[in-house]
């Protein structure tokens, strides 16, 4: 599949009158002077294709000598993407990986049976003052690769593919999708791309993949006669390409999607499961301390019993 705008031939906007399935408006929560949005997991969808988790973080300004610290926590059963627009964070985990991720590279973290990490503010950017803006997602591994052992990859930013139409342009993050493969080590069939429209300009999202979603950073877009506003997640029907078009100014959107998940999930804290008892096993495991530790960051934040 390829981008279009609505003058190019078989740009049919006929159908997107009713191509959202849902529109998830996740509500902004501060944390302290940080505002976190999440639409997944959502009463209107718990997951689109393996993506289980969805949060955005930002935009928000930290003052000289302060920043986020997310002490050492542990994960099973997903794998995490860390996609930033503005700032930088430093992450840590406990197979020995240091890695800062800065805006348009990827931090790839597969927990399999079990990891922990730390994600803190740099300390150039703690002394100096700076902004945060981005993404965090989780998507469910396969239920065979689930207890896979954990790894960690980083891809710089000028190793991700990236597609270009009249007044767009796309990167994508993870998967298939535009006729590109993103270098991202999925375990399935993903749909992960940043794509920014100049105003008026369109793209249209492949029907490849069975299910996806359009979640706005920042403009407001059309599908259809619908505007919609930034802030806002969109899941889209599946069999049928969608036409997203920039309404009123520039707008910045991620598109998100892949194969449905091969059963349900549980979910307890940073734990995603098939069976209720790995997430007990995990529980348990974390409360005992028999997680490996994080080298170099001896907090850690306590299993939360409710």
């Amino acid at each position: 599949m390829s981008w279009t705008d609505c003058d190019t031939p078989g740009c049919d906007t006929a159908g997107d009158e009713k191509a959202i399935r849902y529109v998830i408006r996740p509500k902004p929560r501060d944390l302290g002077g940080f505002s976190v949005r999440r639409s997944l997991p959502a009463i209107e969808a718990r997951s689109v294709g393996p993506f289980v988790f969805f949060d955005q973080m930002g935009p928000a300004e930290f003052a000289p000598g302060t920043g986020i610290d997310v002490r050492p926590h542990p994960h099973i059963g997903l794998a995490t993407l860390t996609w930033l627009v503005d700032g930088a964070i430093m992450h840590r985990d406990s197979l020995g990986s240091v890695q800062e991720i800065r805006p348009g590279a990827v931090n790839w973290m597969t927990a399999g049976h079990g990891i922990v990490h730390s994600e803190r503010t740099p300390d150039a950017e703690r002394a100096a003052g700076h902004k945060l803006y981005g993404l965090q997602i989780w998507m469910a591994l396969p239920k065979d690769r689930e207890t896979m052992d954990p790894a960690f990859d980083h891809y710089p930013a000028d190793s991700l593919p990236t597609f270009e139409g009249p007044g767009m342009r796309g990167i994508l993050v993870a998967g298939e999708g535009w006729g590109k493969t993103s270098p991202v080590t999925v375990q399935s069939r993903t749909l992960y791309a940043d794509i920014s429209l100049e105003d008026g300009a369109s793209v249209n999202v492949p029907a490849d993949h069975t299910e996806r979603a359009v979640y706005m950073l920042d403009g407001a877009v059309t599908i259809g006669s619908e505007r919609h506003e930034p802030g806002a997640m969109l899941v889209l029907e599946e069999s049928a390409p969608v036409t997203v078009t920039a309404s009123g100014g520039p707008a910045r959107l991620m598109v998100l999607g892949g194969d449905p998940l091969d059963g349900p999930r549980r979910m307890y804290w940073n734990f995603v499961a098939t069976d209720v008892s790995m997430i007990e096993e995990a529980k348990d495991r974390w409360r005992e301390g028999r997680f490996d530790p994080v080298p170099g960051d001896d907090e850690f934040i306590p299993l939360p019993e409710r």
